[in-house]
């Protein structure tokens, strides 16, 4: 079918579309997202196609072979789902996959080694929605992810998609508007600013051009939220931006990607043609007489790009620094016109909202934090990858339940949120509900949603040390508080952290920090203080043991650790001497060891290697 020309058209489509498919075909879902792709994901795809092309009539029954987004449990890639089954297999190989099908389509066979087993019990979960990382969520912007073909405009329509739009063209722009403000959904790109008000603001603004823009410039490390969205369903951004561009009367809309996510460009721009095809962008939307277009803009490989004037600068052709806040993007924004800027998971958001109601979205989260957040959570945890939670569950709840605890049955000491300019949270505020406010009170931030899980071996010190350097690095040096203040905090904290800081060190820091905090031109130098105000509250102790006593707690900061092996505990294996690199130990088989510590680089291999627990760490 071409263009779809009216609503109850595309209805008559979704209806063809829902009769052709089948929901008793058994179906193979490979994630294909970043992550699993680069653990080989690509191979075993193709190795489904080949077996199942060659087995065809011998199995007798039509097998389908989709590869999706990202399923969101990234370690344990490349993904296998089957339906209906609802089977996950984990770390798939292509020499599995002959298997896969002999035995679980074929017979209906569990493979028990393919499955999760949870570490603590080692019990056996073979069914997607019983593994502990998904049970705990819930999920409205990563619903489709993982279950859809994000190539395919027809299993987006099949799961509901572009209802949100059909709804929306039959609505007056003021009314989308006061849907939006009554769900209570905020910004999911850090700031939190209610959508609905900023959306009310950009119409209020006399002018006979709006701009509508994505933000998918997602540049905090470990964050990967945007970039699966984007992949894994870029029919949502593309519907949630139409519907946006129709409420504020806009024509036309930009998506900043991030450079480096090539596959994310290449599904937003297959869906974009596709919606293009289907009538559901360009000219006459559905034939409502509605016209609204969307354009990629590739990013401009900076952090500070992330920022909303900084973005808009580089969408336009020029230098992505940011400006002055007194210049609202609402007012002017993009070429001097009322823009609406909202990310990736904000706009993904944006259609249900539409279909379901303001009223449904609100009675998820909490009172100031409405709906879902999507995570990625990363570190020192058990169960990492892209989670969606309730707004308000408990910084404990997410490292214990859909973390599955600590590794190797370490200590939990901090959790880090908000990407690089985030506050660090200390263990004993575990009850802490994840929103926008509880994080700001406490010294944090959302942010985008990276979540960084940390265990009782990271110095917060150099925690600190990292983000600023980070920092840094990818400040625009534009104003003089982030260029001249960013790297003296720099020196200051790598002082502390190689054994020439003094108390003074300390308070020059906050000094600083303040300086930053009100002087700073935009949010990235504004925040920036955050990992080293929190470090120094929480973990003040750690910052005295490097300065009085010349000791890192943790054992990380190489000026101030010494590698010795203890006699009692050493047997002799001569492992640790094989290993050095500096062949620094010495000792006869079956006697204990010596380092030879004017020698000794600091390396750590020793004591990864030691089985017996006898290398310390002094």
């Amino acid at each position: 079918m071409g263009a779809i020309n009216s609503i109850e058209q595309l209805e008559d489509y979704r209806r063809e579309v829902e009769a052709e498919a089948r929901a008793d075909v058994p179906t193979v879902l490979v994630c294909f997202g970043t992550g699993c792709q680069a653990n080989g994901a690509r191979p075993v795809a193709e190795a489904f196609s080949d077996i199942i092309e060659e087995q065809g009539l011998e199995l007798n029954v039509n097998i389908a072979v989709k590869t999706t987004g990202c399923h969101g449990y990234c370690e344990n890639g490349p993904l296998v789902a089957l339906q209906p089954q609802g089977i996950l297999y984990l770390k798939v190989k292509p020499e599995d996959v002959a298997e896969i099908v002999e035995n679980t389509i074929k017979r209906g066979e569990i493979i028990e080694r393919l499955v999760y087993k949870d570490k603590a019990t080692s019990e056996m979960i073979a069914e997607y929605s019983e593994i502990p990382f998904y049970r705990h969520q819930h999920r409205i912007a990563l619903k489709r992810i993982g279950n859809i073909d994000p190539a395919n405009i027809d299993d987006y329509l099949l799961a509901g998609g572009y209802a949100g739009l059909a709804r929306a063209l039959g609505m007056k722009p003021e009314d989308i508007i006061t849907e939006i403000e009554k769900s209570g959904l905020r910004g999911r790109g850090g700031g939190g600013f209610p959508t609905g008000t900023k959306w009310r603001s950009c119409v209020a603004v006399d002018s006979d051009v709006r701009y509508v823009l994505c933000n998918g410039d997602e540049g905090d490390p470990g964050a990967f939220m945007d970039r699966s969205i984007m992949e894994g369903d870029p029919h949502a951004v593309i519907e949630g931006m139409i519907i946006g561009a129709i409420a504020v009367g806009a024509h036309r809309g930009y998506i900043y990607v991030r450079d480096e996510y090539p596959l994310a460009v290449s599904n937003l721009t297959t869906a974009l043609e596709a919606a293009r095809e289907k009538g559901l962008l360009g000219e006459n939307i559905l034939g409502s007489g509605f016209d609204f277009d969307i354009a990629i803009s590739r990013g401009g490989g900076a952090f500070v790009c992330g920022e909303s004037s900084a973005l808009m600068r580089s969408v336009g052709g020029d230098i992505g620094e940011p400006r002055a806040k007194y210049i609202r993007s609402v007012e002017r924004g993009l070429y001097d016109k009322p823009t609406v800027l909202n990310n990736v998971e904000t706009w993904a958001n944006v259609p249900d909202i539409i279909v379901k109601g303001a009223d449904w979205y609100a009675s998820l989260g909490t009172e100031g934090s409405k709906g879902t957040k999507v995570f990625s959570l990363v570190g020192k945890v058990n169960n990492t990858g892209l989670v969606e939670v309730p707004m308000g569950i408990s910084i404990g709840e997410l490292v214990e339940n859909i973390g599955g605890g600590i590794l190797n049955g370490k200590k939990f000491k901090a959790v880090q949120t908000g990407g690089p300019s985030g506050g660090c949270i200390p263990e004993r505020m575990s009850d802490l509900p994840i929103d926008f406010d509880s994080l700001t009170e406490v010294g944090s931030m959302m942010g985008s949603g990276g979540i960084i899980v940390m265990d009782e071996d990271t110095c917060m010190v150099d925690v600190a040390r990292y983000f600023i350097n980070f920092l840094v690095e990818e400040s625009c040096g534009k104003c003089t508080p982030c260029r001249d203040g960013l790297p003296r905090m720099l020196d200051l904290l790598t002082d502390i952290t190689e054994g020439r800081g003094g108390e003074e060190h300390v308070a020059l820091l906050e000094e600083l920090c303040d300086m930053l905090t009100w002087g700073a031109l935009c949010g990235l130098g504004t925040s920036a203080a955050n990992p080293v105000l929190s470090t120094i509250k929480y973990f003040r102790d750690e910052y005295d043991a490097h300065i009085r006593d010349r000791k890192c707690p943790a054992g990380v900061c190489k000026a101030l650790i010494t590698y010795e092996i203890d006699p009692e505990a050493c047997t002799g294996c001569r492992l640790c001497a094989k290993k050095c690199p500096q062949e620094c130990i010495t000792g006869e088989r079956k006697e204990a060891h010596v380092i030879d510590t004017s020698r000794c680089i600091k390396c750590g291999v020793c004591k990864d290697v030691c089985t017996f627990d006898a290398v310390r760490i002094s």
